[in-house]
């Protein structure tokens, strides 16, 4: 048997309570509405294990066309729990950062969605500017701006 390769990160899923104003949210981060659709029937249960399942899904893209967020709004069956509050140490999903191109413009905009910054914007090295912040619907999501051209693997690479 010719052992399996991995080709590409296709998603990362997010579980929201309004998926309209997670889309809000994130399009004003800068990722691009793909799709939106219904997602239902026993053929969908059996993917997730829930059973007969609806739920709306929209499909976010970066710029570059590389990397993808499933936003889902489960109709049936309900939510049954919710880590949205969770500290940044808890288990499980943490968070999804997205590298921008001007944090500090980008947290006056994100405010009006209700983002707040946890802790502070920091400065890693001469690489980076990030946070964390709680976003639309109280999840989190980490901003780090690029300084310079240097990458992380560049300095690793040095060191």
């Amino acid at each position: 048997m010719v052992r399996s390769r991995l080709m590409e990160m296709h998603n990362v899923g997010i579980v929201v309570e309004s998926l309209d104003n997670a889309i809000a949210f994130f399009t004003e981060i800068g990722l691009i509405l793909e799709g939106r659709m219904m997602v239902e029937g026993e053929w969908a249960g059996r993917v997730t294990g829930l059973g007969n399942q609806s739920a709306e899904i929209a499909m976010m893209v970066t710029p570059d066309g590389h990397s993808r967020l499933e936003l889902s709004q489960f109709l049936n069956p309900q939510t049954i729990a919710d880590h949205r509050t969770a500290p940044v140490n808890s288990l499980g999903y943490l968070r999804v950062m997205f590298r921008v191109d001007n944090l500090d413009e980008l947290l006056i905009r994100l405010e009006k969605h209700g983002a707040k910054v946890l802790g502070e914007v920091v400065q890693f090295e001469n690489m980076y500017r990030l946070c964390y912040i709680r976003g639309a619907e109280g999840l989190l999501v980490g901003l780090a701006e690029q300084l310079g051209s240097d990458t992380a693997a560049d300095i690793l690479e040095n060191k």
